[in-house]
């Protein structure tokens, strides 16, 4: 949906410079009750948004800055109020980061610090989400709590799908959401009962597994009566929501009403003044506030736009009704009206509730959404197909009506009312008999900001005569194909008094492609053009439906039916299985037991400190970079006298301030270097130039926007074809031969040669980079900082600044996510950072925006793939000439060991005797691609069960068939020859993944489905996977670790391993415990910092636990052969009285422990027999069902099971956790998230409104996971696994399954065989890729458009 401008007055334009006057300097004192307790401020800045002030001003930040834009729900917070037109307290969930703490005067904040912690008592969804293991980096956990929190104080007693509904709002890039939903139904009246065999379905088997990761039963009951009071000094009182109001600061004047005389006086008075309710536009700006004075009246208490009058025919809406208000009087009136009467409500209702999410819509008023004018409004062509009239009022002129028509908007973000006018209420009809009405829309697609958007959505109105089928009236209206809402009034003109049958629709169709002319920008014009076609025709399937029921006909066929039901998901439901601890194990030892995160009651209670946290100390400054906005260009000159020019600027800081290397050299001479700031010249947009200092973050931001640079413009390439062209590589190059392939093909009974593309990744990590240095004595610097390698940022900072590394200490206790994203980048945040800091002798803190963060920092590599492959009759792989094409970005950083991890895992599960695979690296001009979660793998995966599908459907083998036939076996090594030693596991991961997901039983239902079904259909597809643990580079195998025993018995661990939600630091509490024999409790785990265990290798490839447990377990077991003499000499004692023992005898109790892995692992790509290049592998295997909408290109993820060989698990419920997560930021990488850049390298899919990454209506209808039984891997910590990054693999199952639905909807149109659909399958590529009487008049083309924007 549009986000919208709040404005309900006339001048609701786009920003231009105000004229206005800013009143009289008159203040009022804020007042608002924050977690029960009032704060009177009387110096309050306008500009402060709800979430700045919990977090500087009271430093409650437990609400966390993540996405700045309302768009993740990590700052999520409840607000309630007194509603004097409905008398009673109402309660919110809202986004804290755009609501301004003005907007909040008389009101109640509750945060969740406020609602329960560890030094009280923890609410029940706090412990609920933590106990049912809900959370893992936990930096979305505070959202997700306040969400339910607010769920239940409006309902206690919820549904499933009430809960997952409150949650659509609230992101999470860690769990997969499937915990947090288990956790959350144990508040539904049936209840979650922990044990996932209610959810079994008939014919399933435990084997003696085990199925509860939690136990309800141990959960404190919910009582509702126990909740904070609302003050009853804003409910009593009513001063705090009569008069006007008002809160002044230099720039700003914010000015509340409460009549809609004072609000016409006061536009009248300042025209250019803005009216604000919900604030999610204005507050939204991930840029820069302006700078120029500007005045906004809020209109959220004004009594008269507050009013809802519903009549038999109609319902009026003042213009500050909420669209969560306006759902609950449809609701209402949808029950209570026939359907033909309720019909424009009722698709009304289901639009509302695709309108953004809970906590937008509890705020943003119906009028704000109309008034934005935006052309990509969802809401809007149903208004306008539903006859709806306005009101708008101003002080001089009046009330006057107004027909939401073609004539209301006049322009782009302009409608037609003055600028002293008012918008005042919306009049909705009631639907007619005989009337038909629907809203459609993309709910795959994301890209919903302004003018990088190009989505299509559309509202449809059919009025036929009697019981006859002749056309009387039509509207069909669109958004998204201008730079309005577009009535196309020639075409529903030449549809009057026509009958509706297919001749109709054929002429509309017809119309729609020649009369209708879509803007170009945004892109997407051939996809966007097919949904114009295929939106009608759902329209003309559902009037025709309708029409015949009421008149007792049934002309609608079978097969047309099912698209009439949108592609939607179901109440969640899963099993998660795993295997019982020995028999004799001791209840105290924790290993394999489903142990919660040791801080998971801190997260929940958001008491967890993330850098960003860290409490400032006196005299910080915010440091803000000066970002490139050249892809590649000449630096001729930095002006930055506007921005000191400021006060509270205090300095800028670049690459003449560097002590010592601003430049880090490339490996190869000939490839560019990196530097900390840009010198002189710049190689992608976004690339640091320098940073200002300021005493505010918000000031910083501001003044950094006025440096301004002059540049010199060089040529620049920015995707793998442009470099293909201008053969622009990075000279690495890694290329692996096994038999003469050229002869081999020759001989091959199928041969294929084809090319793919598998798209690039965004980490989105909850928490962006941060970091903050402060100078200590002697030249020594603290650094805090969110990296996952803490020691190459020590050493990195140490040359940057020409220190030696004993006088840098970098530390962290936790990341708010990582993978992979938080190595480089974080050592170029800390360079930067600490270069500031040495120059001001000042502390500093360095934060970005999520927009700023997604532009720094590189991607995953985006890989176009050529292939020859040749096979048999029967199926058999025979040679495969294979070359992967990486896009590097503007430096090759780790792009040459990505590209061979690419090239050692092409094959992935599959013996292939003949092969010449080749990776290469395109050096273009955008951020430097860089190590994400799989590091180069899930792409070469991809790429290869691409290549095994095309082999299967043209040569008319089942793929699941070819895949088994080419399956490696006992006794084969892999194609860079290593040894598979548990090879046995990958074929039993395989066999159970089919039993246990009921394959072929389900595969007979599709077929039967997709034969009944032409516009919906169904998919089932199931994929292997080997994947390696552990680093190929020998020195990074090793780690170290500190345990000291205190006398009192309790025990310490340090070590150099980072906490990013994966469950490192429980597991090693857990190996520690095993080793002492002591309960967990009695141990603690400390940050990691660099001056406790020094030279610390990445926390990184699954190998977290392999090396740092290892490193604790041989610290423990130092110890204890320490204190074995002791035990010996007095069995009976206690563990205390054995510590107390030592010490009396001088016996030391503290020990480092220290782990190499013991053989030299590493690749010798000279000598591939002698070397070993992981510690063990990894296997599983998943099989996922998905419904499409091939007439939009919809889909839905139906069901999901997953087998995952993960050893002996150290701790089944963060395995699967891992497992759930891994799998779904997989199925985001291969199925919703696209990169895009326009032409001129600027990254347009940045945040939560452009970039899309899994939400919780997303997870699997039915998600299963199971760990292999009976698989102990003999080298192993504990005969364990790794588990962080082989499951996310495993989502390509996901494409797949899409594919096998596509498939099907080609073959209906004639089409068969194999056919190219490249990853990620969006909707664009799915609905292009079903051509169709629609879509085929776009000259039948299914390469995706690249006008307007560029895919890396």
């Amino acid at each position: 949906m549009s986000r919208g401008n709040p404005c309900i007055g006339g001048h609701n334009t786009e920003h231009t410079k105000s004229t206005m006057e800013v009143p009289k300097t008159y203040k009022d004192s804020l007042v608002v009750y924050v977690n029960g307790k009032k704060i009177c401020d009387s110096d309050v800045d306008p500009d402060m948004t709800l979430l700045s002030y919990l977090r500087t001003k009271l430093r409650l930040t437990g609400s966390k800055y993540s996405c700045g834009e309302g768009g993740c729900g990590a700052c999520t917070v409840m607000l309630s109020n007194y509603d004097d037109q409905q008398k009673k307290i109402l309660h919110y969930a809202i986004n804290a980061c755009y609501t301004p703490i003005c907007a909040l005067h008389g009101m109640a904040v509750t945060t969740v610090e406020g609602i329960g912690s560890t030094r009280t008592k923890l609410h029940p969804v706090q412990e609920r989400i933590g106990k049912a293991h809900g959370l893992q980096c936990g930096f979305c956990t505070p959202g997700m709590v306040m969400s339910m929190y607010t769920l239940l104080r409006n309902n206690p007693q919820p549904n499933t799908a009430d809960i997952e509904e409150s949650l659509v709002g609230n992101l999470c890039r860690c769990t997969g959401y499937r915990p947090i939903i288990e956790g959350f139904k144990t508040f539904t009246e049936s209840g979650c009962c922990g044990n996932p065999s209610a959810c079994l379905q008939p014919g399933d088997e435990y084997n003696d597994m085990v199925s509860g990761l939690f136990t309800p039963s141990d959960f404190a009951p919910y009582d509702p009566t126990q909740e904070i009071i609302f003050p009853s000094e804003l409910q009593l009182n009513d001063k705090y929501r009569s008069g006007v109001v008002q809160f002044s600061s230099s720039t700003t004047t914010w000015i509340r009403p409460t009549t809609l005389k004072d609000l016409l006086r006061l536009k009248f008075e300042i025209p250019d003044a803005v009216i604000v309710v919900g604030n999610a536009e204005v507050g939204f700006d991930p840029t820069v506030r302006k700078l120029q004075p500007k005045i906004l009246l809020s209109a959220s208490r004004v009594a008269e736009l507050l009013q809802i009058d519903v009549s038999d025919d109609a319902i009026t809406f003042g213009s500050s009704v909420s669209m969560a208000r306006m759902c609950e009087v449809l609701k209402k009136r949808v029950e209570d009206l026939p359907s033909c009467n309720g019909q424009t409500y009722a698709e009304l209702l289901n639009m509302l509730h695709q309108v953004g999410d809970c906590q937008l819509r509890n705020v943003s008023g119906i009028g704000s959404h109309i008034l934005s004018a935006s052309p990509l409004s969802d809401l809007t062509p149903l208004l306008m197909a539903s006859r709806t009239t306005l009101i708008v009022a101003s002080l001089k002129g009046g009330s006057r009506p107004l027909s939401l028509n073609s004539s209301f908007f006049v322009n782009y973000r302009k409608t037609c009312l003055t600028k002293e006018e008012v918008l005042v209420s919306i009049t909705i009809p009631a639907g007619l008999k005989n009337e038909y009405f629907a809203g459609y829309k993309v709910k795959k697609q994301v890209h919903r900001r302004d003018k990088e958007v190009s989505m299509v959505n559309a509202g449809f109105r059919a009025l036929l005569e009697g019981k006859t089928n002749i056309l009387k009236e039509a509207s069909l209206i669109f958004g998204g194909i201008g730079p309005t809402v577009v009535i196309a009034n020639s075409v529903s003109e030449k549809m009057c008094g026509r009958k509706w049958d297919e001749a109709l629709l054929k002429d509309v169709q017809h119309m729609l492609g020649t009369e209708l002319q879509l803007s170009p920008q945004g892109g997407m014009v051939e996809y966007r053009r097919s949904l114009l076609r295929s939106f009608f025709f759902k329209f003309y399937l559902k009037v025709l439906n309708e029409h015949c029921e009421r008149m007792s006909d049934s002309s609608l066929s079978d097969s047309d039916r099912p698209v009439l039901l949108d592609v939607e998901k179901l109440p969640s439901k899963s099993t998660q299985l795993y295997q019982e601890v020995p028999t004799g194990q001791p209840q105290s030892d924790p290993v394999g037991r489903p142990i919660i995160l040791e801080s998971a009651c801190q997260l929940a209670t958001g008491e967890a400190v993330y850098c960003d946290d860290v409490p400032p100390e006196p005299g910080e400054l915010h440091m803000a970079l000066v970002f490139s906005t050249r892809p590649h260009a000449k630096i001729i000159s930095v002006d930055k006298s506007a921005a000191l020019s400021l006060e509270g600027v205090r300095c800028y800081v670049d690459a003449t301030d560097v002590p010592g290397k601003n430049t880090w050299p490339a490996e190869n001479p000939l490839d560019e270097d990196s530097e900390t700031f840009a010198s002189d010249k710049v190689i992608h947009v976004g690339q640091p130039i320098g940073g200002i200092l300021a005493e505010t973050q918000d000031l910083a931001r501001k003044a950094a926007k006025l440096v301004k640079v002059l540049y010199e413009d060089m040529d620049y390439v920015l995707s793998i074809e442009d470099a293909i062209k201008r053969n622009s590589f990075f000279q690495h190059v890694r290329h692996l031969e096994g038999g003469d392939v050229a002869a081999e093909l020759e001989i091959c009974d199928h041969v294929l040669e084809e090319e793919v593309y598998v798209g690039a990744q965004s980490h989105y990590y909850m928490e962006t980079q941060s970091c903050i240095a402060r100078p200590q004595e002697r030249d020594e610097i603290l650094i805090i900082a969110a990296s996952q390698n803490l020691h190459d940022l020590q050493m990195s900072v140490a040359e940057t600044l020409n220190l030696p590394a004993n006088k840098i200490t970098a530390k962290i206790r936790r990341l708010g996510g990582g993978f992979g994203g938080k190595l480089e980048p974080a050592k170029h945040m800390a360079r930067m950072c600490a270069v500031a800091a040495k120059k001001c002798a000042k502390p500093v803190r360095l934060s970005l925006g999520r927009d700023e963060d997604m532009q720094f920092v590189g991607t995953r590599h985006a890989v176009l793939a050529k292939y020859k492959v040749g096979w048999s009759v029967d199926g058999k792989l025979k040679a495969l000439q294979l070359e992967l094409l990486l896009n590097g970005g503007c430096t090759e950083g780790p792009s040459s060991w990505i590209a061979d991890k690419m090239v050692a895992h092409s094959c992935n599960t599959y013996k292939v005797p003949v092969y010449d695979i080749k990776a290469r690296i395109c050096k273009t001009n955008i951020s430097s691609c860089g190590s994400m979660r799989g590091v180069g793998t899930p792409k070469s995966v991809a790429v290869m069960e691409m290549i095994m599908d095309a082999m299967a459907r043209k040569s008319g083998i089942k793929p699941e068939k070819i895949r088994e036939i080419n399956l490696y076996k006992e006794g084969d090594v892999d194609n860079v020859n290593q040894e598979l030693l548990d090879i046995q596991n990958l074929r039993r991961c395989w066999d159970e993944c089919l039993q246990r997901s009921d394959y072929y039983q389900r595969r007979l239902y599709i077929d039967n489905f997709n034969n009944k079904s032409r516009w919906k259909k169904k998919g089932l597809a199931v994929v292997p996977l080997k994947r390696c643990i552990g680093f190929e580079v020998p020195f990074l195998n090793q780690a170290a670790a500190l345990v000291h025993i205190y006398l009192d018995g309790s025990v310490l661990i340090s070590h150099g391993g980072i906490e990013m939600g994966q469950g490192l630091y429980t597991k090693t509490v857990q190996i520690a415990s095993r080793v002492f024999r002591i309960p967990a409790e009695r141990i603690h785990i400390n940050e990691t910092s660099s001056d406790k265990v020094p030279n610390s290798t990445p926390t990184a490839a699954s190998s977290g636990t392999d090396l740092y447990g290892n490193a604790v377990r041989i610290a423990c077991e130092i110890l204890m052969e320490r204190m074995e003499p002791i035990i010996y000499e007095n069995p009976k004692g206690s563990w205390e009285d054995w510590v107390g023992t030592a010490f009396m005898r001088r016996i030391s109790l503290s020990a480092s422990g220290f782990f190499k892995y013991p053989d030299i692992i590493g690749f010798d790509w000279n000598n591939l027999k002698g070397s070993k290049g992981q510690y063990y592998f990894s296997y599983g295997a998943a099989c996922c069902e998905v419904e499409v909408d091939c007439l939009t290109g919809d889909h839905q993820l139906k069901r999901t099971d997953i087998v995952m060989d993960v050893g002996d698990s150290l701790n089944p419920a963060l395995d699967i956790g891992q497992i759930e997560g891994g799998f779904m930021q997989g199925y985001g990488l291969y199925t919703l998230e696209e990169l895009r850049y326009s032409k001129e390298g600027k990254l347009l899919t940045k945040g939560p409104g452009m970039y899309r990454i899994p939400q919780i209506g997303d997870i699997p209808s039915q998600f299963n996971v199971t760990l292999l039984k009976g698989a102990p891997n003999k080298v192993g910590l504990y005969s364990s696994k790794g588990v962080g990054e082989p499951p996310l693999h495993l989502a390509f199952a996901a494409h797949l399954a899409i594919k096998d639905a596509v498939s099907s909807a080609r073959a209906d149109a004639g089409l068969d065989g194999q056919f190219r659909l490249d990853s990620p399958a969006t909707p664009e590529r799915i609905r292009l890729a079903c051509p169709d009487e629609f879509s085929n008049k776009l000259n039948n083309r299914t390469v995706l458009d690249c006008e307007f924007f560029i895919r890396p």
